[in-house]
Formats: structure tokens, C-alpha cells, sequence
């Protein structure tokens, strides 16, 4: 049996919080607290009704240190300036990190705190990204340059960063696969007079598209034949329960920095 879990998580009260609540409380675990930003009406707020369950006696709180006592992990799914002043603020011995869209800079930031902290990042928890990400490095090592590889990802209109975070996360699993590191191979958007394709670039191509919660297609094609690899996310509950299966992974291990495929075993 799992072990029950004092989880605190941040954005408690956004779309992906309110699920990651539902998700925690639903494995049996005690959602120990929760923080939002200041000025939100949602401050004070019952944590277990923002997670459409029974209300559990603690509150969304503007102060990350309180959020944060007494929580074996610390769940973040917000923006990475958010998610980087919690990692110095909540003092939590582990974190589960679904934020994306950080600078070379602030990975490095990540990495650092690694050394005194268990955490999982990753651009995505779902399951089934996991084992795509596995079958598009495959993929990429038997298939040679004169295959291109393309990336397709569909987000709602509200996501702000592009391309998603699962989409780089592919992509960099396409580059491994041809020992490459993805910023050597990343193709410039296709735009203008002279966008034509350069061999052995790993292009991106993003939509962004009513409520669509999130699709990912890598396609590998030669003159003669198109691969697809695909995976759609049919309810936002998948990449919670992701996060709690890895919640209740990186509470037991050293500090270190992991990610879905650790969690996993893929």
C-alpha cells in the first residue's frame, strides 16, 4: 500500500490545481496546503472543495512557506517564474514539476537545486506520452537523415507557451535518438520566401485551437513513406494522476533530478 502523503500544491486553485487536488485526495493522500497569487479571490478558500471534494480543514494561502509546511512533495504546474521562487521558498524535501517553457538559464537553476532536493520535471505525466517519447527516440536511431522529422502540437487557445513543453520534450527525444542535441538540429519556423527544408533539422509546427486539451504527432517521412507516432490526451486527469503516481515516487528517493521515464521504468 502507498504511503499517505502530506502534498502542497501550487496554482491551487487554476484548471490543472483544482485536478491535481482531486487526483491527490482521490489516492488517498492530504492535500496539506495550497498557494495562489496574491490578489486572487480564491485566497482562503477550502482546498478540498477547489478539488470538487469533501473540504479538508486547510486554505489557499498567498505565502508558499505555509503552503509548504509540513508537505512531503510540492506539486507545481504554474509559470516558471512561480515555480522557481518556490523551489528556494517552500524549503519541501521533494517537488513534481510540470511547469514549462524555461530559459537555458533557469533549467540551470532547476539543476542546482537538485543537489539538495528530490525532483521530477517533465513536459508531460501522461503515460502515454511517456512511452511515445521511448518509441520516438526508436525511432529516430533506425531511421536516417534522409527521413524528416516533423513535430505537430495542438493546444487550447489559452496556452501561452509554444511550441508546449511535451512537444520540445519529443523533439528532444527524436534528436537522442540520432545522438544529436536538440539546439544543433532545431529548424527556425517555416516562414517567408526562402523557408525551405534543411536535411537533418527536426522541424516544429504549432496550433493552438478551442478547448483541445493536448495532441502530439512526431512523423518521420521519406521520399517514398510517412511513420506517424501519436498520442491525444482525452481528459486533463490523465496528466494529474501522472503527477501523483510520480508524487508518490520521488518522496522516497535522494535528492537528485528525474524525470517521467525514472518514475516509470520506461
Amino acid at each position: 500500500m502507498t504511503t499517505k502523503l502530506n502534498i502542497a500544491i501550487a496554482g491551487s486553485a487554476g484548471r490543472m490545481g483544482r485536478q491535481l487536488i482531486g487526483a491527490a485526495l482521490n489516492a488517498g493522500h492530504n492535500v496539506s496546503g495550497g498557494s495562489e497569487a496574491p490578489g486572487s479571490d480564491q485566497i482562503g478558500k477550502d482546498l478540498g472543495t477547489l478539488g470538487g471534494k469533501e473540504p479538508t480543514g486547510n486554505a489557499v494561502s498567498t505565502d508558499i512557506a505555509m503552503a509548504a509546511q509540513n508537505a512531503n512533495v510540492w506539486i507545481d504546474f504554474t509559470v516558471p517564474a512561480a515555480t522557481l521562487s518556490a523551489l528556494s521558498a517552500s524549503g519541501s524535501p521533494a517537488f513534481v514539476i510540470g511547469t514549462t517553457g524555461f530559459t537555458d538559464a533557469e533549467e540551470q537553476q532547476i539543476k542546482a537545486a537538485s543537489s539538495s532536493a528530490a525532483i521530477v520535471k517533465a513536459g508531460n505525466f501522461s503515460l502515454g506520452v511517456n512511452l511515445l517519447e521511448a518509441l520516438v527516440k526508436q525511432a529516430a536511431s533506425r531511421l536516417g537523415e534522409d527521413w524528416d522529422i516533423e513535430v505537430l502540437e495542438t493546444h487550447h487557445r489559452h496556452k501561452v507557451d509554444a511550441p508546449s513543453g511535451t512537444a520540445l520534450m519529443l523533439g528532444e527525444a527524436a534528436a537522442a535518438g540520432r545522438s544529436k542535441p536538440l539546439s544543433d538540429v532545431r529548424a527556425a519556423p517555416y516562414d517567408g520566401a526562402d523557408a525551405k527544408r534543411v536535411p537533418g533539422e527536426i522541424g516544429f509546427s504549432v496550433r493552438r485551437s478551442g478547448g483541445v486539451i493536448g495532441d502530439h504527432e512526431v512523423t518521420y517521412a521519406s521520399e517514398m513513406e510517412i511513420l506517424s507516432l501519436r498520442h491525444t490526451a482525452l481528459d486533463r486527469a490523465v496528466f494529474a494522476y501522472g503527477a501523483i503516481k510520480a508524487a508518490e515516487w520521488v518522496a522516497t528517493q535522494p535528492p537528485g533530478l528525474y524525470d517521467m521515464s525514472d518514475v516509470l521504468g520506461v
